[in-house]
């Protein structure tokens, strides 16, 4: 606990409704601010992410985008406004970042995961949360994860359903067995054009929000040491049916895939 940062009188007041958490308390909340947390994507998923765990006192964020605000975005991209458009991602949620909370420090990468970049990057983090819309480059983030040994919190939504699972292939359960990765659930990207992207299929805004924010709720359960998150296990969100489901799913043979 004496590598922890210590807390100031500011950041005591600020997460004051944290430490009176028995299961966060002070050294929780110094756990929060020593983690570094990389976000991929600074869309739908990534603008809840990066605003809560900004808020909640995460002490590094990288984020990692190369796209530019468009006026369709902000429907659901709530961490970007009117006066952001043609702006680099980066660059805006960098400031809403910055405005929601001075103390964080922010790292930006303006460029696209790839099989190639992705496991160098991913190391330099804690704790990785994939806010991506395609599969070429959730399956760079998971296998980068794996290899590098850093848990990855994944989402993915589509119309108006979601999904929600954390992953530690790297660390086995407590029957000795090793944990479930990204491509025990699907073991190869689908074929090209047969999942339609958001552009195509539409998407509700308040849906990437509720997920978002689950994807930030796991991330401080893993940081804090808390609770139970959700590895081998897939949430699943119905919007239409106000309904959660959750499924169990294992390691292929023996981890052989």
């Amino acid at each position: 606990m004496t590598a922890l940062p210590s807390l100031t009188d500011d950041e005591l007041e600020r997460y004051a409704r944290h430490i009176v958490l028995p299961e966060i308390g002070g050294a929780g909340q110094r756990r929060l601010k020593a983690a570094r947390v990389l976000v991929v994507g600074a869309g739908g998923l990534g603008a809840p992410v990066l605003a809560y765990l900004a808020a909640a006192g995460v002490g590094t964020l990288g984020i990692v985008d190369d796209d530019a605000v468009s006026l369709s975005n902000l429907q659901r991209q709530v961490i970007h406004g009117t006066e952001s458009l043609g702006r680099a991602k980066a660059d805006s949620a960098r400031d809403a970042i910055l405005r929601i909370n001075p103390h964080v420090e922010v790292e930006l990468h303006r460029l696209r995961l790839t099989p190639e970049n992705a496991p160098a990057l991913v190391a330099r983090y804690d704790l990785v949360v994939d806010g991506t819309d395609n599969f070429e480059t959730r399956f760079a983030v998971a296998d980068a994860c794996e290899q590098e040994k850093r848990p990855l919190v994944h989402a993915a939504v589509g119309r108006f359903d979601g999904s929600l699972t954390v992953l530690k292939p790297f660390e086995t359960d407590e029957s000795g067995v090793k944990n479930p990765s990204y491509r025990d659930l699907f073991p190869e990207p689908p074929p090209l054009g047969l999942v339609p992207s958001c552009a195509e299929a539409g998407v509700v805004g308040a849906l990437v929000g509720v997920m978002g924010t689950l994807q930030a709720m796991e991330a401080i359960k893993l940081i804090a040491g808390i609770g139970e998150p959700l590895v081998g296990r897939l949430l699943l969100y119905d919007a239409l049916a106000a309904r959660f489901d959750t499924i169990r799913y294992k390691r292929r043979s023996n981890g052989d895939r």
